[in-house]
């Protein structure tokens, strides 16, 4: 494997790593938050799910451009909004600008959710792509360690008036660096033939193949699918021949939300707080949480493309089911009681929930997505997968404060743990495996069939 294909797979999934950060970041900066600005529990909601309209807003536009003007050029704009959404919610006092900056700074998450897979998909080896599109979740997950350790030593070290601002400022220096490494690699020889760069996107797919015969089968691969009739660019995007992949796309998106992850990872410090924990002992909690998310993920990187995206997501269901009917029960018997020995408990299950979701749902969902969708519709299709995980993102965690101050913490963890019962069947019947298949050839292999009406051309045969 080239040392360009590795570098440009590690820029793109930088990107990754700012997504981790601005979702986590916020959990240190709740309670400074509501004092403040004043906020009750809904409010509280509304401000932190901000951010999260601002990724479905970002999911929702992001792969017409994507399609349109390029990958690169899509990431360049997701880094400037980063460092704007970090560097004004870092220095405004007004809870309008603050709101807004949160907004802008989600439509970069959201739109990196969409570009940053399609575009380490696309310069990746099918034998390594799995592991190297999941960079973008190892990255996700360590951005969410360092936010949370971020926080730890800030809050340790100033005073409380301010600590909240630098939380959020910080996030300006990688962002930083993600924009500057982007001069360095190049855009992905998909994009290039798609758009009849012919001669570039031939001479990127060099650089990137281990051989020229490689390079020369890649490049005939992609103009073979271009060139087919149900690849025209105008192809609509919701028909019937689609809908299996629409479905598969939509379904586990939204599982990935209903298991509350991000409800844990944006409240985690106040969650074990109102088990029982000091504020410092929380916020240090959260590194350990943050700490087992980087370790499960590395874990399922390693296995991915010889296990199988499937065998993950089966072993990561019943880990959800036992972790969050674990996290139920202690919030059910504990309640009005919590002490030190519930905080332990919770940890112990937030670890197990955490390492749960990294070993599956966290490192399958952007490469399943990413792989499912032809050629002639990836970006759409990419979009249509983030955007879905957004939308549910947003739900679960402005909900999350409020259900959990009316209901408590056992009922919240219970209905998420009920969501994952029903993930497990949809893994075991449902979800196909698409490890080591060329993206080229993945259609056949999913057995979609084509309606002639939506192509202009004659229907191809499903192949089983």
């Amino acid at each position: 494997m080239k040392p360009l294909v590795i570098r440009s797979a590690i820029v793109a999934s930088l990107g990754g790593l700012i997504f981790g950060f601005d979702t986590a970041v916020i959990s240190g900066t709740t309670d400074a938050l509501k004092e403040v600005f004043h906020l009750d529990d809904a409010g509280l909601g509304w401000t932190v799910g901000i951010a999260l309209i601002g990724t479905i807003v970002g999911a929702l536009v992001a792969g017409k451009p994507a399609d349109r003007y390029g990958r690169k050029p899509t990431l360049f704009v997701i880094g400037i909004l980063y460092v704007v959404g970090a560097l004004g919610t870092a220095l405004t006092s007004d809870l309008l600008m603050f709101d807004i900056f949160r907004f802008l700074g989600g439509i970069g998450v959201g739109a990196a959710s969409v570009c940053a897979p399609i575009y380490t998909a696309e310069v990746s080896p099918p034998a390594v792509r799995g592991r190297l599109v999941g960079l973008v979740q190892f990255n996700i997950v360590l951005g969410i360690l360092l936010a949370y350790l971020s926080n730890f030593i800030i809050v340790s070290t100033l005073s409380a008036d301010v600590a909240w601002r630098w939380m959020f400022g910080v996030m300006a220096v990688p962002a930083a660096v993600f924009l500057l490494l982007l001069f360095t690699v190049p855009e992905t020889p998909r994009w290039l033939l798609s758009v009849g760069k012919d001669a570039e996107g031939e001479a990127v797919a060099r650089r990137l193949a281990a051989t020229d015969a490689e390079a020369d089968q890649v490049v005939g691969e992609i103009h073979a699918a271009l060139n087919a009739a149900e690849n025209a660019p105008n192809v609509p995007f919701f028909t019937k021949g689609h809908a299996k992949v629409i479905l598969l796309a939509f379904t586990i998106a939204m599982f990935n939300q209903l298991s509350g992850i991000n409800a844990v990872l944006y409240y985690a410090p106040e969650v074990m707080q109102q088990a029982g924990a000091a504020q410092n002992t929380a916020f240090l909690m959260s590194v350990g949480v943050g700490a087992m998310n980087l370790v499960a993920t590395m874990a399922a990187l390693t296995v991915i493309d010889r296990f199988g995206r499937r065998n993950l997501m089966l072993v990561g269901s019943i880990g959800y089911i036992i972790s969050l009917g674990f996290l139920s029960w202690v919030m059910f018997s504990y309640a009005g009681h919590f002490d030190a020995t519930s905080s332990y408990l919770v940890l112990g299950g937030l670890m197990l929930f955490i390492a749960a979701h990294a070993f599956g749902q966290g490192a399958v969902i952007w490469v399943f997505i990413s792989e499912i969708f032809p050629n002639r519709i990836r970006g759409r299709g990419q979009s249509l997968g983030s955007l879905t995980h957004w939308v549910f993102a947003w739900l679960t965690s402005t909900l999350f404060p409020p259900v959990i101050a009316l209901l408590g913490g056992g009922v919240a963890f219970g209905i998420f743990a009920v969501c994952m019962v029903a993930q497990l069947i949809w893994v075991l019947k449902v979800m196909p495996e698409t490890k080591g298949v060329p993206l080229e050839e993945m259609e056949h292999r999913l057995g979609l069939v084509h309606d002639p009406d939506d192509v202009g051309g004659p229907a191809t045969p499903a192949m089983h």
